[in-house]
């Protein structure tokens, strides 16, 4: 690891972040601005145009901090805007006993990846991306997790689920050192919105470098008869799924400096990606969100929704609200749920979602609903 001067990390700190102060220290391209045509990139000049002009007003109540720049998504390997509709359901076969065996493949490797315009991250990432894939099944089957580790230190990948202490992804219990392979195996249980991640020591160190993604298991209706109908909707697949705008959204940040703090955040590991380019939202269909907060270093994180309210699933592991009729919830690291709301009695236009830190919304974790009538 890079060992950074003691005068460097003060320098460095996010609070010089917050003005402007990493753009003069390392050259990355952040500053205080809310026109992203001025970037200077000609390429992107008509695209970028008109996303600064659709934003350029909501910007501003944040104090029109913005990252300047684009960053190279072909090079990153993912598109934070794919991300959010991005699910790996592996490949299905069938088990003797007639059972659903749904088996996925996972590799590590180290992978620098740009998490804001100019500003470089040097990850531990599962599939090439942070974060990793968000893996999704349904409530009973049998899944098979094939684990590779390609990279340069021991990985594993532990589930938040129910499952067997050998299959626990722990020091002794499906730890991988690198060249090597595991295989995860376990029953899909219980139905929620979860996450897994690497548990291998020091333990913050290997999430906040990466090691983390999505884990959604879908209810069975069949063994919800009194919520049937909820169960299903929210079954990938079916009808009554289709009704829905499906995101997921992984709440995630970034030390740059080695200091034990975060200097950027995002959803979705780029910086400002959903204030650049906002996110469409059909305003005659209903809204589901499945929200992960991995923010290492900082102990609380929140969700704060704009001219709405919403309905909220804590761990998704009820088809009743635990919430109702919130614009905020918190979560601390590791804690996630499921966010139901809808724009129907909405004009159309932009909607802002973020967290309810200040600073974090300043230092890149801020995005748009752009609500509107048809998508082109």
């Amino acid at each position: 690891m890079i060992k950074v001067p003691a005068w460097l990390r003060k320098r460095l700190s996010r609070r010089v972040v917050l003005g402007g102060g990493l753009a003069a220290a390392s050259g990355a391209a952040i500053g205080m601005t809310g026109a992203l045509a001025q970037s200077g990139h000609a390429s992107h000049a008509g695209t970028v145009g008109a996303e600064a002009k659709l934003a350029s007003a909501h910007r501003g109540a944040h104090g029109a901090m913005i990252t300047v720049g684009e960053v190279d998504e072909a090079r990153n390997g993912f598109d934070p805007t794919k991300l959010l509709t991005d699910w790996d359901r592996g490949t299905v076969s069938q088990l003797p006993d007639g059972r659903t065996l749904r088996t996925f493949e996972i590799t590590a490797e180290d992978k620098e990846i740009e998490i804001a315009p100019g500003i470089m991250f040097l990850a531990w990432t599962y599939n090439g991306r942070v974060p990793g894939p968000s893996l999704r099944a349904t409530e009973g089957e049998r899944l098979r997790i094939v684990f590779k580790n390609y990279g340069s230190h021991p990985h594993s990948m532990h589930f938040h689920g129910i499952h067997a202490a050998r299959m626990d992804g722990v020091p002794g219990a499906g730890l991988v050192a690198p060249g090597e392979e595991f295989v995860y195996e376990f029953d899909a249980r219980p139905f929620g919105c979860h996450l897994y991640h690497c548990h291998a020591l020091p333990l913050k160190r290997h999430i906040h470098k990466g090691m983390y993604g999505a884990f959604v298991i879908d209810p069975d209706p069949t063994r919800h008869p009194e919520y049937e109908a909820v169960a299903r909707s929210r079954l990938l697949g079916t009808a009554e799924n289709a009704e829905w705008q499906e995101l997921v959204m992984v709440m995630n940040a970034f030390d740059t400096n080695f200091d034990g703090k975060n200097e950027v955040y995002a959803v979705n590991t780029v910086a400002h990606a959903y204030a650049k380019k906002p996110i469409k939202i059909l305003r005659d269909k209903p809204v589901r969100v499945y929200l992960i907060n991995v923010i290492e270093f900082d102990p609380i994180n929140s969700f704060h929704l704009h001219a709405n309210f919403f309905e909220y699933f804590n761990q998704g592991t009820t088809l009743t609200p635990t919430l109702k009729t919130v614009d905020l919830i918190t979560q601390c690291q590791a804690e996630r749920g499921i966010l139901e709301f809808h724009f129907t009695e909405h004009e159309p236009g932009l909607y802002m979602f973020h967290p309810h830190q200040s600073e974090f919304t300043e230092l890149g974790w801020v995005g748009m609903f752009d609500v509107v009538e048809t998508v082109s």
